[in-house]
């Protein structure tokens, strides 16, 4: 084999290696050199281009002429990377073209969306961050990334870890929410599953940290659009998850589609190049995200595809996602010195860094065994994980008279709504390669439980036959076949069960939405049920926060499980039953209404702090100012007492610590888990800081009367923020601090910093 003469002598020298903090190695880089040295301007061009597959690479040679333009380029060397291939044949197909074929056999890298599962599905990211555990996003995408490398892929575009405020936005289920803190925990604990110790392992898959930056604060939360944001905020709020992912060794970057302040990320220099690849020492490679560099003509920066070229690979960008520029226009900005070729030597430089990292020129068919494919993807062995992820994503928001949990021998239970029946939603948007309709519904997750559970569906939700991620919704809002149905069986049951929420593609990339209430018929379902049975628990399944004021003061409980994934239907019930004690918080404040977007917690004061009894202050005239519920919030099957808030000493110096200790005691009759929270405030500083700011979080396992001491550690860099000096320092000062069950309620206590400037 062709790969086997050059490539054998100048780069199989190289041995899989422990894919640490830094991407960089001596010998790797020796290597990189000789064979830069080998590639022509047009090899270098082709190996910064990736392109989407055009035919069936399994099948006979294309036909079509669009398809034979690709075969071509990849066997001229023209290409460095293929997306939306997947499987162990079409993989070792495309792949024995580009090192068989081609000049150099340099191998190609094979990205996909694997965001929450390949096959195997989890809950949605935000679902997850509702756990706040992140071992669970952990083990989530060591699953994912197992299945997708046993598929033939070796890069993910995932984690995404935009911050975003806004449930208008689609893609705030791709995140971990609204919180800084919380967000780069997560991120750095997805990064870790994906990549693992050893990217070279079967086991691992490239990660990607997107959209960089600032992209879940599109305006008015419509997909696509700008941002304006302070320097303050971009610092303080969007980055510190990207830099997160930076620690934790991700292999790569995505741009995003926004602007900022103008400036279209896609050819931002600041960002790629003085931040990223500057400041943070990032040593992997930035791809764009699809089309962003072309259309930065449309965003009104370039007149061409030359021009944009020209800027994205000056400002940084490594790798053209199916932007057809940099193989259009690349080379020739170059021949013309309308770009230096070191530019060039620099974006190849780091996509091939990785491609070693990953031991694709080690073999470059390591990916492609088909008997390892037929027993991992998918494997019995995973569900376990998937139920684990379902359970620990549960929120419960309301239970009065504790109707939850259910009794399964002595209530006669009703379940209605479309959506206890629907097998695809819980799968959640961007579902790489799961199959449809393969989750466990609600409906069979209670009978397994409840052998006689009634179930009326009530009116459908969705008109369409089937639904795709290009799929538009068709919402039924005129036919109430199965209301009467419904309301008759609720007048025999002790308790109604109502699914409510979204179908899954109503969130996700380009599902926007002016308003986040219930849609269709369900509203009119629960008020019909309402007039004959007030004992309504309302299982909530959605990608985004929802408007729950129609629902809130009529519902006995309402229970959020987001989009669960393959367990759904069985995590739901064993949560409804209460087999399992739910623990999960919220990582969004849920709003009252959709005039109140964006609401977050960790919102700066102004200068007439809201008071809701007094006009002239920061307030609404119609609705309270504050959340439904709040951030971290979330209740359990048990009550949890916080007493004895102390801190190691009311002072914290430069060189030293604070400890923070707080007493928990389970005060309830079932045993149960419990987030510890604790939030700061820096009460006088050079610039405007959140009223509150998580810092810490614990989650502890306490049975009936029992009490733990939870210990907290915090440094100054705890204290430390991004100041108007462009630096991330400590101010002397006071702190407020408060340790409790959620951002709204806590034990509160002071503090003061000193730095050795003022000692002195």
């Amino acid at each position: 084999m062709k790969w086997k003469s050059y490539l054998s002598i100048v780069l199989m020298t190289v041995s899989s290696y422990s894919f640490g903090q830094n991407l960089v190695n001596k010998e790797t880089e020796k290597k990189i050199d000789e064979l830069l040295s080998k590639m022509t301007i047009e090899e270098k061009v082709g190996q910064t281009v990736q392109y989407s597959s055009l035919w069936e690479l399994t099948g006979p040679m294309p036909n079509g002429e669009s398809e034979k333009v690709l075969y071509e380029k990849i066997v001229s060397g023209k290409v460095g990377s293929l997306i939306n291939i997947t499987g162990t044949e079409a993989v070792r197909k495309a792949q024995e073209l580009a090192i068989n074929e081609s000049r150099l056999g340099i191998p190609l890298i094979f990205g996909y969306d694997v965001i929450h599962g390949f096959k195997t599905m989890f809950p949605i990211p935000l679902a997850e961050a509702s756990s706040f555990d992140p071992e669970v996003a952990k083990r989530s995408a060591e699953v994912a990334a197992e299945e997708a490398a046993a598929a033939g892929l070796n890069w993910t575009f995932a984690p995404m870890v935009d911050i975003s405020r806004d449930a208008r936005w689609g893609r705030v289920m791709e995140g971990a929410g609204e919180d800084t803190y919380l967000g780069a925990k997560f991120a750095y604990a997805r990064v870790k599953g994906f990549q693992g110790d050893d990217l070279s392992s079967r086991k691992t898959v490239a990660a990607t940290a997107k959209h960089f930056a600032a992209y879940g604060f599109s305006e008015s939360g419509r997909d696509y659009n700008a941002v304006d944001i302070s320097h303050s905020t971009l610092h303080n709020v969007v980055l510190p998850p990207f830099k997160a992912c930076v620690d934790a060794g991700v292999a790569t970057f995505m741009n995003s589609f926004n602007t900022i302040g103008g400036e279209p990320s896609t050819k931002n220099s600041y960002l790629q190049r003085d931040l990223l690849k500057g400041e943070w020492e990032f040593d992997g490679f930035i791809v764009s995200d699809w089309n962003s560099i072309g259309e930065l003509q449309y965003q009104g920066v370039a007149g061409s595809p030359a021009e944009a070229a020209q800027q994205a690979i000056v400002a940084g960008s490594d790798m053209d996602m199916e932007g057809n520029c940099y193989s259009t226009s690349l080379g020739d900005l170059i021949n013309q010195k309308k770009v230096n070729e070191e530019l060039l030597d620099e974006a190849v430089r780091r996509i091939l860094r990785v491609k070693f990292a990953l031991g694709l020129f080690d073999d470059p068919f390591k990916y492609c065994d088909a008997a390892y494919e037929k027993e991992t993807v998918y494997a019995e062995k995973f569900r376990k994980d998937a139920l684990n992820a379902a359970l620990k994503s549960i929120v419960l928001l309301k239970n009065e008279d504790q109707i939850l949990p259910l009794n399964a021998q002595l209530d006669q239970v009703m379940l209605t709504g479309a959506l206890a029946i629907d097998k695809d939603s819980p799968i959640g948007n961007w579902r790489a390669q799961a199959i449809p309709k393969s989750a466990v519904s609600l409906l069979e997750g209670m009978k397994e439980v409840q052998n006689n559970l009634t179930y009326v569906q009530g009116p459908d939700y969705v008109r369409n036959d089937s639904l795709t991620f290009l799929s538009l919704l068709d919402i039924n809002e005129t036919d109430r076949t199965g209301i009467k149905e419904a309301v008759k069986a609720a007048k025999k049951a002790k308790v109604v069960v109502i699914a409510m929420g979204e179908n899954c593609f109503q969130s996700g990339e380009a599902r926007s939405q002016s308003e986040i209430g219930f849609k269709g018929l369900q509203l009119e379902l629960f008020e019909e049920i309402y007039k004959v049975n007030k004992n309504i628990v309302v299982v909530l399944m959605n990608g985004r926060p929802l408007d729950l004021t129609p629902i809130q003061d009529k519902a006995k409980a309402i229970v959020e499980t987001w989009f669960l994934g393959t367990e759904s239907g069985n995590a739901i019930a064993q949560v409804l039953y209460g087999e399992y004690n739910p623990s999960g918080k919220l990582p969004v404040s849920m709003p009252r209404g959709i005039g109140q977007l964006p609401i977050y917690y960790n919102k700066t004061n102004t200068g007439r702090p809201t008071n809701e009894d007094v006009i002239f202050t920061s307030r609404y005239t119609d609705i309270k100012s504050s959340p439904l519920y709040p951030f971290g919030y979330g209740l359990s099957y048990t009550t949890y007492d916080y007493k004895d808030l102390k801190l190691s000493s009311s002072k914290m110096i430069e060189e030293g610590n604070l400890e923070v200790s707080v007493k928990v005691t389970n005060t309830g009759k079932v045993a149960g888990e419990e987030i510890v929270q604790l939030y700061i405030r820096d009460k006088v500083a050079s610039l405007a800081r959140p009223l509150k700011e998580l810092k810490r979080f614990e989650k502890i396992t306490l049975k009936p009367e029992e009490s733990k001491t939870i210990k907290f550690t915090l440094t100054k860099e705890d204290l430390a923020f991004y100041t108007s000096n462009n630096l991330w320092e400590t101010e002397d000062g006071v702190f407020d601090i408060w340790v409790g069950p959620h951002s709204d309620e806590g034990l509160h206590a002071t503090f003061e910093y000193v730095s050795n400037n003022v000692n002195q």
